[in-house]
């Protein structure tokens, strides 16, 4: 501040505090007042600022105010307060000295009386010291008496603690046993009468196989007779094609060589002798007729004018029958175009079945295997039914260890904590209190117990406060205390993390005696206020004697591991322990029995949600073999009515064959030959020509007649 050029003062003024502040540092207000009169602004003299008014008073101001005023500014006035207060301190100290005087004297007076009584206690504290070793004698000797007495009842006790303590463990152990046994045996009759029920399904299933079985061997023995009775007759089938085939050979072989020749010249000389045989009855029909018709006209010219007649019929026969022919080999042309479409789509439709009878044969193949897979699967759904019920009789099982377990806890547990912890878990749920943060369980739920041999121990340092609930805060009791009081349902004791009250403790170093809170319990650390509020002051001894010494010494209680309790006020608690009425292990108990609930729900779970898989992929494959199989029916559909299609078709195929035969054969040659002989002179007995040459033959006689 002396080196700066500026000086900042602040004061802040609240509903509570009154602070200045001097350069930006907390200061005191003498001290802001010291500095002000040491720069000349009084709280005396407020006339740096001149205020309004003030000028005028100055002016009507009498002398001796006027003095006054000069004063004021001047200083002298703070300096005149000052003196008066100080010349009172010094007044305070005169009075204050005068005092310490008069003390200094008694102190001198009463320090001579002292010296006195000094002389005489150091007197008395020798004579004491005898007494005492006097005493101290006197005293040992009964002290090793008795403790010899003690050592003697001591062992006999111990002896016989040990033998109780056998004799109870003995029992314990018996009973375990018993309990072992019973839950054995129930196990084992469920167990049994599982296998039972399983036993009688596997008989009904070999039953059934056995039956199948036997069907399929009947089946397969028919099959047998049948493919071998199938063999001989492929085999003396095949002996006679290959004697057919020969024979076949050997006949086509003089059909080609002998007979088909001779056929064919045969037909010739026969086609030839027929033509030649209807020449010559057309001949001897013109020759009748021509001597009928000699008989039947009277006049040449009524022959004439018959035979013109009948030479306009036969001109128009003819031409009827050449357009009859043309049109048939129209129709002849037509017919081997429509063949050989009809060809085309018979080779088609014929590859097309092919094609559909190997893809039925596939589809029939993957129908046999996705049979045979959802046998198999069926298989594997029974096996699992079957697991799945022994998983359900084995949950049965857990489900009624938990229950047991759960009401072996209860009974170690006042009613009203049991009835609230009951109540506590859906209070939880219904308020939305998150498990694990806000709400932490039981105290015993949350710390491991190091080893088995604490376990009596520890419940006798904790008693009941192991069944007290930890919760987060205050908030969180209060609201499952006020539900709690609402509805009835009991007491509980809460223990709130933000409002325990804890004492850091310091244990000794010794080995007589050890902390039970690290040595027997771990647990999580954000619990730790819990477990030091109940295990915090409570110490674990070796033997009786060292609990008595440290629990006075340190103000702690000291528990034995047989469950001997010395407390910090000096009263000693022990004797038999029932370990049936065990809090921890009705908790462990439970505990074991909730957690093989889990594990075996959850692999029920697991094998439903496997069983539920296998009878969807089931469903999914029958209704993929159902699918395959209206495909196989349709597909098969098909193929048969295009078999029918192509069966028809072959026959239309031989039938226009046929009429094609028959057309070139028995219908155009004839009609050919008819033609022909129509068309030559005096080639039919009515034809135009032979009418035409009778005409003019008849002319010529007549002519020759004349």
């Amino acid at each position: 501040m002396e080196n700066s050029d500026e000086v900042v003062l602040r004061r802040t003024i609240g509903h509570k505090k009154d602070e200045f502040f001097l350069q930006r540092k907390r200061a005191q207000k003498n001290e802001i007042m010291s500095l002000l009169e040491g720069a000349g602004f009084s709280k005396s003299n407020p006339y740096f600022i001149v205020q309004q008014g003030k000028v005028n008073a100055l002016c009507t101001m009498s002398d001796t105010e006027r003095l006054q005023l000069l004063k004021e500014v001047a200083g002298t006035t703070v300096y005149d307060e000052k003196k008066a207060e100080s010349e009172a301190k010094m007044e305070e100290n005169r009075s204050n000295i005068e005092k310490i005087q008069e003390i200094m004297s008694y102190i001198e007076q009463r320090l001579d009386e002292l010296k006195g009584e000094k002389e005489e206690l150091t007197q008395y504290q020798r004579l004491d010291r005898n007494r005492r070793a006097i005493e101290y004698t006197l005293y040992d000797k009964e002290l090793r008496k008795a403790r010899e007495q003690l050592d003697e009842i001591e062992s006999a006790r111990h002896d016989d603690c040990e033998t109780l303590a056998q004799l109870h463990e003995d029992c314990r152990r018996t009973h375990d046993e018993i309990m072992t046994i019973d839950a054995t045996m129930k196990s084992k009759t469920n167990m049994l009468r599982r296998h039972r029920i399983s036993a009688k399904g596997l008989k009904d299933d070999k039953t059934s196989a056995v039956t199948r079985r036997t069907q399929l061997e009947l089946e397969c023995k028919e099959l047998d007779e049948a493919v071998r009775t199938g063999d001989e007759t492929i085999k003396a089938n095949k002996k006679e094609i290959e004697r057919l085939a020969k024979e076949i050979s050997k006949a086509e072989a003089e059909l080609n060589d002998k007979v088909q020749p001779k056929y064919d010249s045969t037909s010739e000389a026969v086609t030839s002798l027929k033509n030649e045989r209807d020449e010559v009855i057309r001949k001897i029909e013109g020759l009748y007729a021509k001597q009928g018709r000699g008989k039947q006209f009277t006049s040449r010219e009524d022959r004439d004018a018959y035979l013109r007649t009948q030479i306009e019929e036969l001109n128009a026969a003819k031409d009827e029958k050449t357009e009859t022919v043309t049109s048939k080999r129209d129709t002849l042309s037509n017919l081997r175009r429509t063949l050989a479409s009809d060809t085309k789509d018979l080779e088609a439709k014929t590859a097309d079945v092919t094609k559909k009878g190997q893809s039925l044969q596939a589809l029939t193949s993957t129908i046999e295997e996705k049979k045979k897979l959802r046998n198999e699967m069926a298989e594997s759904r029974k096996e699992q039914w079957r697991s799945l019920e022994e998983l359900n009789e084995r949950v049965s099982e857990a489900r009624d260890n938990a229950q047991k377990a759960m009401s072996n806890m209860r009974k170690v547990m006042p009613r009203a904590t049991s009835q609230g912890l009951d109540a506590l878990a859906g209070i939880v749920q219904q308020e939305g209190i998150r498990v694990g943060e806000l709400y932490l369980g039981l105290l015993l739920e949350n710390f491991d117990i190091k080893h088995p041999k604490f376990n009596t121990a520890i419940e006798v340092a904790a008693e009941n406060s192991l069944f007290h609930v930890v919760v987060d805060t205050d908030a969180t009791a209060a609201r499952l205390m006020k539900r709690l009081e609402q509805d009835k349902l009991g007491r509980v004791t809460f223990l709130p993390l933000n409002r325990l009250q804890v004492e850091d403790v310091t244990y000794p170093d010794t080995t007589d005696v050890a902390p039970m809170i690290t040595t027997c319990i771990e647990y999580d650390p954000k619990v730790h206020r819990a477990m030091q509020h109940v295990f915090g002051k409570k110490l674990l001894a070796a033997n009786i004697d060292q609990a008595t010494t440290w629990s006075g010494r340190l103000n702690m209680d000291a528990i034995t591991l047989e469950g001997d309790l010395c407390g910090r006020k000096g009263a000693l608690t022990g004797g038999y322990v029932d370990a049936n009425k065990s809090r921890v292990r009705s908790q462990n108990q439970m505990t074991e029995a909730d957690e093989t609930l889990n594990k075996l729900q959850a692999e029920c779970n697991d094998m439903k949600r496997k069983a539920t898989g296998v009878d969807q992929q089931i469903s999914a494959l029958m209704g993929e073999i159902q699918r395959l199989e209206a495909k196989q029916a349709n597909l098969d559909h098909l193929t048969q009515r295009m078999e029918d299609e192509i069966a028809s078709l072959q026959s239309r195929v031989d039938g226009k064959k046929k009429q094609m035969e028959q057309i070139e054969t028995d219908i155009i040659p004839p009609m050919e030959t008819e033609i022909k002989s129509l068309s030559k002179p005096g080639g039919a007995p009515h034809g135009g020509d032979g009418h035409r040459a009778e005409c003019q033959s008849d002319g010529r006689g007549a002519q020759d007649a004349q």
